[in-house]
């Protein structure tokens, strides 16, 4: 009897872009894009000057997603790299910041194990530690902040995230909201009910490390009605603790 193979698959490769700036791209992320890659399925937050990175001839696939409203489903993206793949192609699935943090990779990884797709993971400078390196701002500092905690702003459908608001409401921890700005006056204000000080100190930072970058520097009980004021829009970083008093740009 003949023995049948199992037909093998290039690997997808689920790559972080990083923050936006393409300096900021690893060595890695940028010779898959530009000598391995037959299609690139991205993301709305990889910005405009890594994409330009990608060759010409390459297939580009934009699967952005914003609150609320999604170009492509999380399933049909899945759906799209196991296609890909199955076609003969070499998929990079691109992806703003690290594909592992808020980024969906690790529910991509088991839809291409699910599939019998091979994939490897590109790991990408995080929108946190890119972001407050910038500003000055160290997520950790040795009598400021024992330690660092990154959480997201809201659920699935754009409602407020539930926490535990108790255990992070702690002076001597910084943290970090991603997808925050909605929700961030409910946050202040479930932060300072839990005991962290109204007078903590809050960067919210839309755009980082790019052109447009603007930054707006307050207190957390503050923060919302200043954003507010000044019309912040997606993305932005919100960095809270006393770690963002350091921040030469204030």
């Amino acid at each position: 009897m003949r023995k049948i193979r199992a037909k093998k698959y290039h690997t997808v490769y689920i790559v972080g872009a990083g923050p936006g700036d393409p300096e900021l791209m690893t060595l890695k992320t940028h010779r898959l894009l530009t000598e391995y890659a037959d299609v690139v399925v991205y993301d709305r937050l990889v910005s405009g000057e890594v994409i330009k990175r990608i060759p010409k001839g390459v297939e580009r696939v934009y699967a952005g997603k914003s609150c609320k409203k999604h170009h492509m489903t999380q399933e049909e993206i899945n759906a799209e790299l196991v296609a890909q793949a199955k076609r003969g192609k070499k998929v990079v699935r691109l992806k703003g910041g690290d594909p592992f943090i808020f980024g969906r990779g690790g529910e991509e990884t088991e839809h291409c194990r699910a599939n019998g797709v091979p994939y490897e993971v590109v790991s990408g400078v995080s929108s946190a530690s890119a972001i407050s390196s910038a500003l000055g701002i160290p997520l950790t500092h040795r009598g400021l902040a024992t330690g660092v905690r990154f959480i997201t702003g809201h659920q699935q459908k754009g409602e407020p995230a539930v926490h535990d608001w108790k255990g992070l409401a702690d002076a001597e921890t910084t943290l970090v909201v991603y997808m925050g700005l909605a929700n961030l006056e409910t946050i202040a204000k479930e932060l300072i009910k839990a005991g962290l000080s109204k007078h903590t100190p809050v960067a919210a930072i839309q755009s980082g490390t790019l052109p447009e970058e603007r930054r707006c520097f307050s207190t957390l009980a503050k923060i919302a009605k200043d954003v507010k004021r000044e019309a912040f829009e997606p993305p932005t970083l919100i960095i809270i603790g006393k770690v963002v008093a350091l921040s030469p740009y204030r």
